[in-house]
């Protein structure tokens, strides 16, 4: 039986009923905020017992890193399944409306029911997150200024002023001694300062100048007392273990870029997937809805 009347218009004709029903949506997002909650909290109890202080009684880093973005997937689509579940069970039904609209209406409400709670989730969050990072922020400024409180009671108390990082090395170049022994003999803590800022410089040119090698050598040799072929050694040595160092933090940094992608990338397709079910779990809770008081009106 048709549900419009064949060759009546309705054109201009509006219903007193909203397609939208927001209490369903909203009762829907909060279930699903809360059962993610409980969840995300459940995981963390079990989480918890996978690390132990006791050296091979614990779970490797990978495997707890694994298994604990496999649970907030799967605490996602949990939680998007109950609340667009619910959303359709709760709305009351849409009379004289074609079956086609009905389940059109049923996922729209699973989709704003899982994208309202999502905000919710990840606003407190968010806001979780901040509050640790002003923490952090702060703890960070205190050691900042307790930091700049103790170099400037050093300097304070020192006869000469240090150099400016930024100058310090060309003056360095400028001031360098024909007499390295006895300089380097007298002033050990200028020639340390001195070394210091060669090799950072090094590190921020991706290398140290052979007359910055010869350099060093000559002041490793007469502050050890070693030949220089040996101090030579000892300087190439240590620069290439800087040089490693280095590497490695570049290769680690280059993996977390690499891993942070392909989280935000599993993140987003998991928010797809489960706007998916909780839309599809709306429009199974509302078809079941609907055939429970069909059948109810039968049986009467």
């Amino acid at each position: 039986m048709s549900l419009y009347s064949s060759g009546v218009s309705d054109v201009g004709v509006e219903s007193s009923t909203p397609a939208l029903a927001w209490g369903p949506v909203i009762g829907g997002a909060v279930a699903a905020a809360a059962a993610t909650i409980i969840l995300l909290l459940l995981g963390s109890g079990v989480g918890l017992t996978m690390v132990s202080p006791w050296s091979g009684d614990s779970a490797s880093f990978t495997t707890v890193g694994v298994t604990a973005a496999i649970w907030f997937v799967v605490v996602q689509w949990l939680a998007s399944a109950l609340g667009g579940y619910l959303t359709g069970r709760l709305r009351t039904k849409w009379a004289n409306v074609h079956t086609d609209e009905v389940f059109f209406r049923d996922t729209a409400h699973g989709f704003l029911s899982w994208a309202l709670a999502t905000v919710v989730v990840v606003g407190m969050a968010g806001s979780a997150f901040t509050s640790l990072a002003g923490a952090g922020a702060q703890a960070v400024s205190t050691a900042t200024a307790t930091a700049t409180v103790a170099g400037t009671a050093a300097a304070a108390n020192s006869d000469a002023a240090a150099p400016d990082a930024a100058t310090g090395y060309f003056t360095d170049m400028l001031l360098r001694p024909q007499d390295l022994a006895s300089r380097a003999q007298a002033d050990n803590a200028s020639a340390t300062a001195e070394i210091s800022r060669i090799l950072m410089q090094g590190a921020v040119n991706d290398g140290v100048p052979e007359a910055d090698r010869a350099y060093i050598s000559s002041i490793v040799a007469s502050r050890a007392g070693i030949p220089p072929e040996e101090a030579r050694a000892r300087v190439d040595q240590v620069l290439t273990q800087i040089e490693d160092a280095k590497n490695a933090a570049l290769k680690a940094a280059d993996e977390a870029r690499k891993s942070a992608a392909t989280a935000a990338m599993l993140g987003a397709l998991s928010l797809l997937v489960g706007a998916f079910i909780a839309s599809a779990a709306a429009a199974l809770g509302g078809r079941q809805r609907d055939d429970e008081e069909a059948a109810l009106i039968v049986t009467r």
